[in-house]
């Protein structure tokens, strides 16, 4: 069995970009059946507010020290590199936000093997709908399309379910010398860092396979 570690945060463009990208790669790669993922939370701004009235352009701007139109494009190139993977993100619409709950809540969606699907539910909400990961019946109504139940959903996002497994993530990633995302980390020995290509992430998985084998031809 090939593992494949990655951390990244809902509120970040470039790991779903990379998501995308990954999972792309996975889909052709020919052991695919043989390759376990787990996804990690991790929080680009812990401390950022539940909700914010400021524009991401602007956020990023302050953030920069750019001028407001150079943030916007900066988020244009972004979108292109979203585009060319299938991707749609309206920038316009994203209002930054704390995203500790909406981790919590893919780690609820995770007990039922859904945990990828509900990263990937919760990236579309934000990047084109400007949905407010903070926000309990946002979270809930968002991965109530996979089945979940809406109740259940919107108590983990409302209370402190699985925070000891958001922060175990966390402190994983400061033992690693993880400081950004996403992370990507093929079977313990191949980190992958960024919004890498398609072909990127197939030539990792593929050295990784022959790790594998290799080691299983040592041990017999």
């Amino acid at each position: 069995m090939l593992q494949v570690d990655v951390w990244s945060d809902i509120a970040c463009p470039f790991c779903y970009i990379g998501k995308r990208s990954f999972e792309t790669a996975l889909a052709t790669f020919e052991h695919a059946d043989e390759v376990e993922v787990r996804w990690h939370s991790f929080e680009l701004d812990p401390d950022a507010p539940p909700a914010s009235d400021t524009g991401v352009d602007e956020m990023l701007a302050r953030k920069y020290g750019v001028s407001l139109e150079q943030a916007r494009q900066m988020n244009a190139r972004v979108a292109e590199m979203g585009a060319a993977v299938g991707l749609e993100f309206d920038f316009a619409r994203v209002r930054p936000g704390n995203t500790f709950a909406a981790h919590r809540v893919v780690k609820f969606a995770d007990t039922e093997d859904l945990g990828a699907a509900a990263a990937e539910e919760l990236f579309a909400a934000y990047f084109t709908r400007g949905a407010n990961l903070s926000d309990p019946d946002v979270l809930a109504d968002t991965v109530a399309v996979l089945g979940l139940d809406r109740a259940e959903s919107r108590a983990v996002a409302a209370g402190t379910a699985f925070t000891t497994e958001v922060r175990a993530d966390e402190s994983r990633a400061r033992k690693l010398g993880i400081t950004g995302v996403p992370y990507f980390l093929v079977q313990s020995r191949y980190a992958i860092t960024g919004a890498q290509s398609r072909e990127t992430f197939g030539r990792a998985l593929d050295r990784a396979w022959e790790l594998v084998t290799a080691s299983a031809s040592e041990a017999s």
